[in-house]
């Protein structure tokens, strides 16, 4: 063989080895899929420490390759796939559960216990997703896996899914983490059309001065009642109320500061780019990816709808001057804090002073709670 057909051919070798040779469309789609992300998450502010890690996850993941050299996120022995086993295996979760724990302030829902009850009434989102993906034909553990974007929690979504239905997890996860960035979008219309305007000029009592005691006690007792029913939950339960303690106590201020920055931070680089990266087209482009987002649309809407009427219908027995603004309702899904963000933003439109933002955090911070208890449920009856 000459110099030239040796060179020839190795040129023909390294052109097959390209992503130009591999490529099919499938590739370019989810390859336009990942830009979009990184242009919402930058142009348009839509959860950006999110959308940024999961777009670009989505781009390297779909870079094509010729399967074998230990590349893709899927063969065992890349580094994609080692990092992806702390998804599959339900390590990442519990850690940003730490971090939230840490950095939440759970006074508002103290101050008004009552709250709680508007949390778990978003929670109808996750079973009303269920049932109706068991009636599109999923099998039940994958119906649950499905049904708890609902809770609008990204971390608790890979837990789950990660435990029911792992072929799923990457359809899953992309769409629970597209929903919460689109929350602003989805929410507001809801809120409108089930509500009043004179619903919507409610003013609320100021909520009382918690004690440093009750928020120190808030994260033992809270441990000990969801895990003593369900204590399937405790893997993210238990992160969750050990970051507040940490943040509450007062004593080890340097650790809930590392929790909930710097940790949570690195974690969600890792977690968001292997999600992203996890959507192969060969993998995530199916039928079921269609459903999964049809039935996570569906998720948000009707948990929007159960708490913004279960307020209505909780107005019905309470006082005139203990009355709740139904606009605060929206935020018992687990999207902290931007779901009552929206309540305070849609609150201000009909009344330029009449700021909900520390009434809405109260559902705000029980439906992380209710998520993670919610996602326990269906992990003891499914698991």
């Amino acid at each position: 063989m000459s110099q030239t057909e040796f060179l020839l051919s190795k040129l023909n070798e390294f052109w097959q080895f390209t992503g130009f040779a591999n490529v099919e469309i499938t590739n370019v789609i989810m390859l336009c899929v990942g830009l979009f992300f990184i242009y919402l998450a930058i142009k348009h502010d839509f959860e950006p420490m999110l959308l940024v890690p999961i777009g670009f996850g989505i781009l390297i993941g779909n870079i094509p390759f010729q399967p074998g050299n230990e590349i893709g996120i899927y063969e065992e022995g890349s580094v994609l796939n080692i990092l992806y086993q702390g998804v599959r295996q339900g390590w990442y979760p519990p850690l940003i559960f730490l971090g939230i724990g840490a950095m939440t302030d759970f006074s508002s829902l103290l101050a008004n216990p009552k709250l709680m009850l508007v949390g778990a009434a978003a929670q109808f989102g996750i079973f009303g997703a269920y049932i109706i993906a068991l009636a599109l034909g999923f099998m039940p553990d994958q119906a649950g896996a499905i049904a708890i974007i609902g809770g609008a929690d990204g971390p608790t979504a890979i837990f789950l899914s990660g435990k029911l239905a792992p072929n799923l997890m990457g359809a899953i996860a992309v769409c629970a983490y597209s929903y919460m960035a689109l929350v602003p979008v989805i929410q507001p219309p809801v809120m409108r059309l089930l509500t009043t305007k004179k619903e919507r000029l409610i003013r609320m009592k100021p909520a009382r001065k918690v004690s440093q005691t009750e928020k120190i006690l808030f994260p033992i007792f809270g441990l000990l009642l969801t895990c003593f029913v369900v204590p399937s939950g405790l893997p993210l339960l238990g992160m969750l109320f050990f970051g507040n303690l940490l943040r509450e106590s007062g004593v080890t201020t340097r650790l809930a500061k590392t929790a909930s920055n710097a940790m949570t931070d690195i974690v969600t680089i890792i977690l968001g780019m292997t999600v992203g990266a996890s959507t192969q087209a060969s993998e995530f482009l199916t039928k079921e990816t269609i459903f999964i987002f049809f039935l996570g649309f569906c998720a948000f809407v009707i948990a929007t709808c159960s708490g913004v009427l279960f307020v209505k219908i909780f107005n019905l027995l309470l006082p005139k001057h203990k009355k709740l603004n139904p606009l605060i309702g929206n935020a018992g899904v687990s999207a902290v804090p931007m779901a009552a963000r929206i309540s305070n933003d849609q609150g201000l439109k009909y009344d330029p002073t009449n700021y909900l933002l520390m009434h809405a955090m109260g559902p705000n911070v029980a439906g992380v709670i209710g998520s993670a208890v919610a996602a326990g449920v269906l992990l003891g009856f499914l698991g």
